[in-house]
C-alpha cells in the first residue's frame, strides 16, 4: 500500500473555542470582559481559533450598543445574539450553546465576577481528555443574603446529586460532543446544572473564589431566585412527592390515635377529651393548610408539563451575526489574494 508522504505533512486544522457570555444589563463591564478575553488567549491558549459570542436577553440598557462596537473592533473574534425579548438566562444560555460554533464552548457571566484568567486551565483540562470542566464558587465575596440563599438551595440540589459542589457553579467548559447531547434536551422549566452533571462524562473541577460585582446591580431579583429555587426542587429531586407522602401518613396516623383517644375517654370516663370547639378548629385548620400546600405543588407539576406540552422555543432571536469559521475565513482571505493578483 503507497502511503502519500506529504499527507502528514498536511497542517492539522486549529481547534476552536467559543466563550458564550448571557447579557442582561451588563453594559458596564462589556468592553473591559472582552478585552480579558481575549488577552487571556493570546498568552494562555494561542493556538486555537477564539470566538466570543455575547447573547444580548432583551437588555433594556445600552447593552446592545456596547456590543455593536465590540463587533466592529474585532470582527473576526466577536459574536452577537440579540433575543426579541428578555427570556431568561437559561434561555440565553441555551440560545448561546445553539449558536456557538467551537470545538469547546466555555460559558462565563457578564459581570466580570467570575476570573476569566481560569480559562486557560479549563482549555487545558479539555485537552487533557475531560468533556467538562466545572469551575466552582468554593467561596464568594458577595452580601450575606445571596451568600445564604445559595447555601440554602444548593443543599437541596445535592440532597438529589451529591456531585453538585457546595457552592454550585454557572462557569464551566463543555465539549463539542457534551454541548450537542445538552442540545437534545427539552423542557421550559429545567435546572441547568443537574442536566450538565447527568451527562457523566469524564469530568474535572476547579475551584475559585466568586469576586464582588463591581458594575451595576444585580437584575436576579427575589422573584426569579424564587423560579430558580422551584426549577432546582422540582427538577432534580422527587422530595416534595415524597414529603407529601410523608406528611400524609403522618397526618392520618395523628388523626386515628386521636379518635382512638376519644373513644378511650369515652368509654372509661365518660366525657370527651377537650369540651371546647378550639381543638377541633384548630386541627380543621392545620389539616386543610396541609391539603391546599400540597395542591398546590401537584399544581406546580401540572401546570410545568403542560408548559412542556405546548412545545414553544426557549427564545426568539431578533438579530444574529456570527464570526465565519477558520476555514471559510481561509478561502475568503485566498479569494481576496487571487483578485488582488489579478
Amino acid at each position: 500500500m503507497n502511503v502519500d508522504p506529504s499527507a502528514s505533512m498536511l497542517p492539522q486544522r486549529s481547534k476552536w473555542v467559543s466563550v458564550i457570555v448571557p447579557v442582561f444589563k451588563n453594559y458596564e463591564s462589556l468592553e473591559e470582559l472582552c478585552s480579558a478575553i481575549l488577552e487571556v488567549r493570546k498568552d494562555q491558549f494561542p493556538q486555537h481559533s477564539l470566538e466570543i459570542l455575547f447573547i444580548d436577553d432583551g437588555s433594556p440598557d445600552k447593552s446592545w450598543e456596547v456590543l455593536e462596537r465590540l463587533r466592529e473592533t474585532y470582527p473576526n473574534e466577536v459574536s452577537l445574539l440579540k433575543l426579541s425579548r428578555n427570556f431568561g438566562q437559561l434561555s440565553a444560555i441555551l440560545a448561546g450553546y445553539d449558536a456557538a460554533q467551537g470545538d469547546a464552548v466555555i460559558m462565563i457571566s457578564a459581570d466580570l465576577q467570575d476570573p476569566v484568567e481560569l480559562m486557560g486551565r479549563m482549555v487545558v483540562e479539555w485537552e487533557n481528555g475531560h468533556d467538562l470542566v466545572i469551575a466552582y464558587r468554593e467561596s464568594r465575596d458577595d452580601e450575606r443574603k445571596a451568600r445564604f440563599f445559595s447555601r440554602i438551595a444548593y443543599a437541596f440540589a445535592r440532597s438529589a446529586n451529591p456531585r453538585i459542589p457546595r457552592g454550585g457553579f454557572d462557569y464551566l467548559l463543555m465539549s463539542r460532543r457534551a454541548v450537542d447531547i445538552m442540545k437534545t434536551f427539552k423542557g421550559q422549566h429545567r435546572f441547568f446544572q443537574g442536566d450538565v452533571l447527568w451527562l457523566g462524562f469524564p469530568t474535572a473541577f476547579l475551584p475559585y473564589v466568586r469576586k464582588r460585582r463591581r458594575h451595576g446591580k444585580s437584575a436576579y431579583t427575589f422573584a426569579k431566585k424564587f423560579k430558580s429555587f422551584l426549577d432546582l426542587t422540582l427538577d432534580s429531586s422527587f422530595l416534595p412527592i415524597r414529603m407529601m407522602s410523608a406528611i400524609g401518613f403522618l397526618t392520618a396516623s395523628g388523626g386515628m390515635l386521636y379518635a382512638v383517644t376519644i373513644v378511650l375517654n369515652r368509654l372509661i370516663r365518660g366525657q370527651l377529651p377537650f369540651p371546647g370547639w378550639a381543638p377541633l378548629m384548630i386541627v380543621i385548620l392545620l389539616t386543610g393548610g396541609l391539603i391546599m400546600i400540597m395542591l398546590g405543588i401537584i399544581g406546580e407539576y401540572l401546570w410545568r408539563i403542560y408548559d412542556d406540552i405546548k412545545g414553544k422555543p426557549m427564545y426568539a432571536v431578533d438579530k444574529r451575526a456570527l464570526v465565519p469559521k477558520p476555514a471559510e475565513r481561509a478561502s475568503e482571505d485566498s479569494a481576496a489574494s487571487a483578485q488582488s493578483v489579478k
